[in-house]
């Protein structure tokens, strides 16, 4: 299944549409959740309104779908200033992000998303920017080049990533700020839900609310997007209300399970456990059994069975642990079981 089709991907799709931006708090206080987070920016934010000084530069990092975007925005709004957005791979050239920094306004909000995807040349032209708000610009080519150094408006840099251990040490120690996002709780997630609900004019309970926040992945972008699913089936097959009923009824239909676990999630771990003993098993065998991309399974797939502690990587391969095993009601041989404990292990030790 393709990723922009899956109702469970973190990721931004086309299916999400223009309902995912009216549904994105404007303010820290409507924005629910990363509780730790959110004070600390509020404290950072309050500090540069009195100074009447740019907010030192962000970085926001974490798993797809937990509120980057939207937190960068909050922190342009509660700034009171301009907002530009644009991403690593669109900015091609330093050319492209002089055009970019030199048409900032003072205080400027400028979010990079996937900014561990800039390209070296343009990091380059970047590091004096963040650092002392000037940009060098060569003009000419050959022995008749020169540089020309250009101030910049003080500005706040806005970075968001979901792999922070790839941005270079350069980049990374030039921000003043770093932030994890944490997945959210189902408690959370709810409140999200019912939030998105009165925004859309949907009616739902709090029960409703909470079975579809508890198969969210922890994952607001994914409850949102369940909730306008759900919608669809309590509206023909129900009383137009989301309740407990009708939301059991629509993820039973999508084949999302109690834990939130899809078709193809059950599936990969059926062939591990099936047709190759729970592993070890190669990547590529893996994806050549389910018909997926191997890249695929390892950055769609596998983040989410190695979190909840269904699936392990060792040096052999892929495995599935006992709980993988007791979820799909299968019988663990006590050869594998071995294995499993000896994985558990290895994971609580690291």
């Amino acid at each position: 299944m393709p990723e922009e089709e899956r109702a469970l991907s973190p990721c931004l799709t086309a299916q999400d549409g223009e309902v995912e931006f009216s549904l994105r708090p404007k303010t820290l206080r409507e924005y629910i959740g990363q509780a730790k987070a959110k004070e600390n920016l509020s404290i950072y934010i309050e500090a540069a309104r009195g100074r009447k000084e740019a907010l030192d530069h962000v970085l926001l990092y974490g798993p797809p779908g937990l509120g980057k975007t939207t937190l960068a925005g909050i922190i342009a709004n509660e700034l009171g200033v301009g907002f530009r957005v644009t991403s690593g791979p669109a900015i091609e050239k330093p050319g492209d992000l002089a055009a970019l920094l030199t048409n900032l306004n003072s205080g400027d909000v400028l979010f990079i998303d996937e900014i561990h995807r800039l390209s070296r040349a343009v990091e380059e032209v970047l590091y004096p920017a963040m650092e002392d708000s000037v940009i060098d610009i060569i003009i000419g080519k050959g022995p008749s080049a020169r540089s020309i150094r250009l101030d910049l408006p003080p500005f706040t840099l806005v970075g968001a990533t979901t792999r922070a251990g790839q941005l270079s040490a350069p980049l990374r120690d030039r921000f003043g700020v770093i932030l994890r996002l944490e997945l959210y709780s189902p408690a959370e997630l709810a409140l999200i839900v019912s939030r998105s609900a009165d925004i859309l004019g949907i009616g739902a309970t709090k029960e409703g609310a909470l079975e579809l926040a508890s198969r969210s992945r922890g994952t607001p972008r994914i409850a949102n997007r369940l909730l306008k699913r759900a919608r669809d089936f309590a509206q023909v097959l129900g009383s137009g209300e989301i309740n407990l009923a009708s939301a059991r009824t629509a993820l039973r239909s999508m084949e999302i399970d109690e834990l939130g676990l899809d078709l193809i999630d059950r599936r990969l771990l059926r062939v591990m456990i099936e047709q190759y003993n729970g592993g070890p098993v190669g990547l590529e065998t893996m994806a050549a059994a389910i018909g997926e991309e191997a890249v695929t399974i390892e950055d769609v797939y596998e983040p989410y069975l190695m979190q909840i502690g269904y699936l392990g990587r060792t040096p052999r391969g892929r495995v599935a642990t006992s709980a993988a095993y007791a979820h799909l009601g299968v019988a663990m041989p006590n050869a594998q079981q071995t294995v499993s404990e000896q994985l558990t292990m290895n994971n609580l030790g690291a």
